[in-house]
């Protein structure tokens, strides 16, 4: 119950001391009964702004108090036992927080947030950037298409022009808590033998989260999620144990691909004939880190030169140790049948479930088992927290075939797969994992193979081993970080693929030059018998903060190479780099490469000329579009189709916004902007470049806070002030002026404050605008701004405004 307070008016400076209204000042704290537009923030957490009704509580008239209704109190994160602890009053639809002692409620208007207090032991689990399901958001309706254009050229003295068009990227719609999406991927080539080009919808699914189970329930068109057996094209359903519904620290990783470009290159990334990723990069060593968490299996790498020269290889993202805390039991649920094309079923009906579960502290059992007409395969292991050590799991899978023309076949497959953090030594061992199988185990991809071409079964390799490791070091002593991926994949039937790719890198200073690095790396290449080693070592010599100098030299299979160039960072949104190469015996390669991170796309060019030899250009635009209920906007994009926040400023077009760590991107021309590339599932911020903020703009609470589901398209609205800042005086028509403490209010949003003999500083100031003037409870008189506002706002002679009564 609010306290009230008395003045005493004796010690006011002011001339008409009988023309005074405190009302709104008489109680700390004290809102007038009404509906108003507030943010709720939970201890640290918010919940998204929402109509607070404030209402005289029933043993104090004379006092207003928030009205938590039933809706907001399951948003508030609080365990079932403590909710089911509380009483409501009026009619049942505010909670009395009485019945949670030591919960307490504050209410500031001038910034509209709602803060309440809880003790820590009423809410269920929270981490410090994780919400508690309640407080998960779905977003708004809304469709969006997100694209990744490339365009190559090159002309070459003996092959003539080429010129290759690709392009890929995700169409959907969101409704409620259902994501729906179509991936699509197209491609135009003209060259000597003609033009050709095609336009491939690959995937077409709808999924949703199952908060309840931390799950997601997947149906459509997909490819079999599983940790045990092998991944096929499906079309089905699927009900999946989400690791990122999880709180951060128990979640999964998401995969890295590196390697080294030998020039301006473009990096596709394809996962059984689909593209998940692709970019322009440029000349030297590159790791790609932004996949999706949920990729897994292997991945084809595929990296093009624009001197024509190819490499290819593959990637292995098995995940870490399937290990569960105890009681806690984590699945993968799928049934359908296979598809070769695009939503094209066929074959039989498949069939797959796989767990683990937490038998105790440290021990999981994890276990599988999938069937496909005669097709049948059973996995059972263990995994094991060795706490200081790391994890580890142990799984043996077996599996039965009965084939037309081969017979029964029965085969096991066995691995072990290794994670672990070592803190004390700056290690990292990301994933290490080794599996062995026999020559009659039969792969469900293998099985439904042979089942399609029988006699005339095309000739996949028989898998016999599989080594993988990722491996980060940090020798802080020597100022060298170290990075080593290795895969080595046997057949029994064909020879062994592998490929391993190290690097080491160190900074260091001499004289006034800081931050001078050198890197070495190294990666072999093993593909149908044939090596390709390759040694890169490349300086970096910063010129202040946005330039540099580099250096690198690059020896292999193909010959050595030596590159100079120059970078420069023109400003958060611009670089270029500029360079040359040569390699003996022949004319050097002149280069460039620029990108710009604009706001409605990614962008990157890059162009490569040798006399005698070839000329070539490449260009790569990413980004997107989202269209809601709330308003439109194109934007840039780094995972297509993924989580993202449109935010409002309220019709002010050009405000800078940011969330993310990216740069920051400016709303639209109807005040809309997009930020991308959100995570799932994490308590995430975005606000208003204050720094950047135009001189007439003002930002009411200049930073909010969200937790989305995977896909949404959450919606924030800013409170944002457009206009001049002036002094007026405001009088009545009879004379008068409005009483001291009197408020001035636009769209319900209070912009100044009423002194002595109806003087006011006003904010948010526009031609032709009308504001209210507020005293003892209600609105009293509306002033009408001018077409044409005075040149020296805070001059002597202060604009005078008549304030028309409002029952005139």
């Amino acid at each position: 119950m609010a306290k009230e307070v008395e003045f005493n008016l004796d010690n006011l400076d002011v001339s008409d001391r009988e023309n005074i209204d405190m009302t709104q000042f008489a109680r700390a704290g004290f809102i007038m009964p009404g509906q108003y537009d507030m943010v709720v923030r939970v201890n640290k957490a918010e919940i998204p702004t929402m109509p607070i009704t404030f209402l005289p509580p029933d043993d104090d008239p004379k006092d207003s108090v928030a009205c938590l209704t039933p809706e907001l109190m399951q948003q508030m994160g609080l365990k079932q036992n403590s909710l089911a602890k509380v009483s409501y009053w009026h009619q049942g639809q505010c909670a009395n927080l009485s019945s949670l002692p030591g919960t307490t409620t504050h209410s500031d208007l001038a910034s509209s947030v709602l803060s309440i207090s809880v003790p820590q032991a009423y809410l269920e689990y929270q981490a410090t950037d994780w919400d508690p399901p309640a407080r998960w958001d779905d977003g708004i309706p809304g469709v969006l298409f997100d694209y990744n254009a490339n365009l190559n050229y090159t002309a070459a003295q003996r092959n003539g022009e080429d010129t290759n068009l690709s392009g890929n990227g995700v169409t959907g719609a969101n409704i409620g808590p259902w994501r729906l999406r179509a991936n699509w991927q197209g491609q135009y080539t003209r060259d000597q033998r003609g033009s050709r080009h095609q336009l491939n919808w690959n995937q077409y699914y709808a999924y949703r989260a199952i908060k309840a189970w931390r799950a997601k329930l997947l149906l459509g068109e997909n490819y079999l999620s599983t940790d045990m057996f092998d991944s096929v094209r499906f079309v089905g359903a699927s009900i999946i144990s989400d690791d990122s519904q999880l709180p951060p620290n128990l979640r999964g990783y998401a995969p890295e691909v590196g390697g080294v470009a030998k020039t301006n290159a473009k990096v596709t990334i394809t996962q059984k004939g689909r593209v998940i990723y692709e970019s322009q990069v440029a000349p030297g060593p590159f790791l790609i880190q932004d996949l999706n968490e949920a990729t897994n299996g292997t991945l084809d790498v595929r990296v093009e030169e624009q001197d024509g020269s190819v490499q290819e290889f593959q990637v292995d993202t098995a995940t870490i140790p399937y290990l569960s805390r105890p009681g806690q039991v984590r699945y993968k649920l799928s049934t359908g049948q296979p598809a070769y094309q695009q939503f094209k079923p066929q074959g039989t009906l498949m069939h797959t479930g796989e767990f683990s579960w937490g038998i105790s502290n440290g021990w999981s059992l994890l276990g599988g088992v999938m069937t496909a007409g005669k097709y049948n395969a059973f996995s059972l292991g263990f995994g094991r927290d060795l706490l200081a050590f790391g994890a580890v799991s142990l799984n043996a899978t077996q599996s039965h075939a009965d084939l037309p023309h081969t017979g029964k076949q029965i085969g096991s497959s066995y691995s072990i797969n290794y994670s672990k953090r070592f803190d004390e030594y700056d290690t990292q061992v990301t994933f290490a994992g080794y599996r062995f199988s026999e020559r009659n185990y039969m792969t469900i991809s293998r099985y439904l193979d042979e089942i399609k071409y029988q006699d005339r079964y095309y000739q996949r390799g028989e898998d016999k081993q599989t080594y993988s490791v990722t491996l980060n070091k940090q020798f802080r002593s020597l100022g060298i970080s170290a990075y080593l991926n290795y895969y080595y994949q046997t057949y029994w039937n064909r020879p062994a693929t592998g490929r391993w790719n190290m690097s080491l890198a160190r900074y260091f200073d001499i004289g006034s030059i800081k931050n001078m690095s050198v890197n070495l790396s190294a990666y072999r290449n093993e593909v149908r018998g044939k090596t390709d080693d390759t040694l890169y070592l490349s300086l970096n010599i910063p010129l202040g903060s946005a330039a540099s100098i580099h250096y690198s030299a690059q020896s292999g299979s193909t010959g050595s190479t030596q590159n100079a160039g120059w970078y420069q960072r023109l400003d958060e949104r611009n670089a270029y780099q500029i360079g040359t190469s040569t390699s003996s015996g022949e004319a050097p390669t002149f280069s460039g490469y620029y990108t710009r991170t604009g706001d409605i796309a990614q962008i990157n060019t890059s162009a490569s000329y040798k006399a005698g030899s070839y000329r070539s250009a490449g260009l790569s635009v990413q980004g997107g579009a989202t269209a809601t209920t709330q308003g439109a906007a194109l934007h840039r994009t780094n995972m297509a189709g993924g989580t993202r926040l449109m935010v409002d400023t309220e019709g002010v077009s050009g405000v800078p916004v940011q969330g993310g760590g990216s740069a920051a991107t400016h709303t639209n021309l109807f005040g809309k902007a997009v930020i991308t590339d959100v995570n799932n599932y994490y308590r995430n911020q975005a606000g208003i470049d204050l720094n950047n903020l135009a001189d007439n703009v003002e930002a009411e609470r200049p930073v909010t806070q969200f937790t989305l589901t995977e896909g949404a398209i959450g919606y924030r609205k800013f409170g944002v002030i457009t206009g001049q800042k002036l002094m007026a005086v405001i009088r009545r028509a009879d004379g008068s002026f409005p009483p001291f403490g009197a408020s001035v209010l636009t769209n319900g949003r209070e912009t100044g404050i009423v002194s002595d003999s109806g003087t006011v500083w006003l904010s948010g100031v526009n031609p032709g605008v009308k504001m209210a003037v507020r005293w003892s409870g209600a609105t009293q008189c509306t002033i009408t701004l001018p077409e044409v506002l005075p040149e020296d706002p805070t001059g002597e002679n202060h604009l005078l405004l008549p304030c028309i009564d409002s029952n005139d």
